[in-house]
């Protein structure tokens, strides 16, 4: 009995464990694992990050563009004053002006003339969007003036009328443009996108010329209500359109 209490006591007792060659060997294995995530960290992160610019890019051209379309579209046949017989109105290839019914939170009642310009500062090209009240005679000091575009992206407008002839500008015409076409362009390239859409106005002659027989009568109608001092109200096309088959 005692030798085997002797025994017993000389056995070594066996402990649970990693041994220092197994440590190492799973140090190594992590070591590996973590350089093969940062290698494809390194190569995914900068396209992943590139690809979420464009589509923020392409949100924001996208609602600079829908802001310029509902302008445009909004536009009225106003006569800037009671000697002139042509609306106010005034487009190049790089901004056009013209005369809408005030909008915004913050806008005054009446009309507003509406500037959307290309300019330059520190960060490059911009297109801004600038507005006045609307005074008959009067001059505009435009203000406030909010960036809808900026660089890399350009925007040229062009001019169409009843003809489908595009024009670069638009100045000093008896009626106001059917269509405004704005393409939009990389800066670097000079290469149109395909985000490039068109405005189509709903208004292109005074109220007047629901009365006219022809295109000639409609001038001169034009001109006597300019000359009143109540100036009508602009109607749509379509509403034009069915006063002058109804006067043949």
């Amino acid at each position: 009995m005692i030798e085997l209490m002797k025994r017993k006591e000389k056995t070594p007792t066996a402990t649970a464990g990693f041994t220092l060659i197994e440590i190492l060997v799973a140090v190594a294995l992590m070591g590996v694992v973590l350089a093969a995530i940062g290698i494809i960290t390194a190569q995914w992160l900068p396209n992943w990050s590139r690809g979420f610019t464009r589509v923020q890019r392409s949100e924001l051209v996208s609602v600079a563009l829908d802001r310029i379309v509902a302008d445009l579209g909004a536009a009225e046949f106003i006569m800037p004053d009671r000697d002139s017989k042509q609306p106010l109105f005034s487009g190049s290839e790089l901004g056009v002006t013209f005369v809408r019914t005030a909008y915004g939170p913050n806008a005054r009642h009446g009309l507003e003339v509406v500037r959307i310009a290309e300019t330059a500062d520190r960060q490059g090209f911009a297109l801004a969007r600038s507005t006045t009240q609307f005074v008959p005679s009067g001059a505009f000091n435009f203000a406030n003036p909010v960036v809808l575009l900026r660089s890399p992206y350009r925007v040229s407008f062009a001019y169409a009328g009843h003809d489908g002839l595009w024009k670069n500008a638009w100045q000093n015409e008896a009626e106001l443009p059917a269509i405004v076409r704005l393409t939009v362009r990389d800066a670097a390239t000079e290469g149109a996108l395909a985000v490039s859409t068109a405005a189509v106005l709903h208004v292109e002659l005074p109220a007047t010329c629901a009365r006219a027989r022809n295109k000639r009568e409609c001038g001169a109608l034009a001109a006597e209500d300019t000359a009143s001092p109540d100036q009508a109200k602009p109607q749509s096309l379509e509403s034009l359109q069915a006063g002058l088959h109804g006067g043949q």
